[in-house]
């Protein structure tokens, strides 16, 4: 698990300012370097052919870049708008986070700064003959940069922005986070069966924002509890909503009490709380989001089942990773051990993800087969998943048959739900 500093990192490098800014300063380094290295070209080189014209590249390289990267950001705000509008906005922050996106605005940026500090120092004279050779050779270097990088941005205009791009990316951020929480399903803490377990006597440690729980560092909560000798139970799990006057966990010292003396303030700076939920240590969040761009597929402005249709595929692949936590994990190695952590539990995964497609999608037979088809697919995937597949595939029958005009697709599909969870609904199933 991260750490506080480590995550706020991780967000750091997937922001495009930063990625920009760091090619603007590798830059600017690049057309000073020549100055530095210059005594080391001999004399004999000095008059390369080329060289004299370096001025006169760069003049078009500056020229050139700032008309590229005014057209590129204009490409990628009209994706991200697109993708607002048709599928969902919480897909557009993973456009922003697109390394091949940020890789090609930052390149544009940097050689455009790289071309500026260039002909600005070669005004001054203070590159001579000798710095003009190596400055020329670096300026071959970034062209062949910049050209390489424009057909990698060519070839990837051709798919940002289109619906299953964007599914794509947030299938695999689900899916990392699905497949993270399997390994970890107490966030390398103690298993916390229920809240209600918790010992009476515990102090409540309330947020100072309101917002959604971002990130928790457990290590941080762990020490915290080792150097007091306390136990700590974290009753908010990343996604979940929180405001000042609900608990986000409690403290158990060894002695049952808790002071005003006791530093307690270190402990709710461990668990970051933002604005928006995070896909990071939040599955649910990626299920959520899938499961808006199906319903926005099925809004009567868009009309669009068959979206719809590949979003459950996506889904049952998503949903089929997730790891059913035995009861006995005795074996499990627990980093954290003073730290208390309640489960995902399976029920909320089927809930976030097919509740909404169940509803948007409630009078449409097609969806509704293929709903009850890769619910029958999960069931058969893992027995873990059969109870709540079965129980998920009756809510969504008996709200589709409630929705169905005709008598006669509320009989096809329960035939077809029948069919396929034969052997859940028999006695010995």
């Amino acid at each position: 698990m991260l750490t506080k500093l480590g995550w706020k990192l991780l967000m750091l490098s997937r922001a495009l300012w930063m990625r920009t800014l760091a090619f603007a300063i590798l830059a600017v380094a690049t057309a000073l370097i020549a100055i530095a290295l210059k005594g080391f070209i001999p004399e004999s080189l000095s008059g390369l052919i080329g060289a004299e014209a370096v001025d006169k590249v760069l003049s078009i390289l500056a020229s050139s870049m700032l008309a590229v990267t005014t057209f590129s950001l204009s490409v990628m705000v009209s994706a991200h708008s697109a993708a607002a509008n048709n599928l969902t906005p919480r897909a557009t922050r993973l456009l922003l986070e697109d390394s091949t996106t940020q890789n090609a605005l930052a390149t544009f940026v940097g050689s455009f700064v790289y071309s500026l500090v260039g002909i600005i120092a070669l005004s001054t004279g203070i590159y001579g003959d000798q710095g003009r050779v190596i400055l020329f050779l670096v300026t071959i270097a970034v062209v062949v940069l910049i050209v390489g990088t424009i057909l990698l941005w060519i070839n990837h205009l051709a798919r940002l922005g289109r619906v299953s791009e964007i599914a794509d990316r947030v299938e695999k951020a689900a899916s990392s986070a699905i497949m993270r929480r399997g390994e970890h399903p107490w966030l390398d803490g103690q298993r916390l069966d229920n809240t209600e377990n918790i010992p009476e006597g515990c102090q409540a440690i309330l947020p100072e924002a309101t917002g959604y729980v971002q990130h928790i560092d457990m290590q941080a909560l762990n020490n915290w509890a080792t150097e007091h000798d306390a136990k700590l139970y974290v009753t908010s799990l990343p996604g979940k909503f929180v405001h000042p006057h609900h608990p986000i966990l409690f403290v158990e010292l060894k002695n049952k009490n808790v002071t005003a003396d006791t530093p307690t303030d270190s402990i709710a700076k461990a668990i970051t709380i933002g604005d928006t939920r995070s896909f990071d240590q939040d599955p649910r969040f990626g299920l959520l989001v899938m499961a808006e761009i199906a319903s926005r597929a099925l809004s009567p402005g868009i009309n669009d089942p068959g979206t719809a249709i590949e979003v459950l595929g996506r889904g049952v692949r998503l949903i089929g990773q997730w790891t059913v936590t035995p009861d006995d994990v005795s074996d499990m190695q627990v980093p954290y051990s003073r730290v208390f952590v309640p489960r995902i539990e399976l029920e909320e995964l089927f809930i976030d993800f097919f509740s909404p497609i169940a509803r948007d999608g409630a009078g449409l037979i097609e969806v509704q087969i293929r709903l009850q088809k890769s619910l029958a697919a999960l069931a058969a995937i893992d027995d873990g998943f059969k109870e709540v597949a079965l129980q998920m595939a009756q809510r969504s029958l008996l709200r589709a048959q409630q929705a169905f005009n005709l008598e006669a697709d509320a009989t096809t599909l329960k035939q077809v739900h029948d069919r396929l969870f034969a052997q859940q609904m028999s006695p010995d199933g």
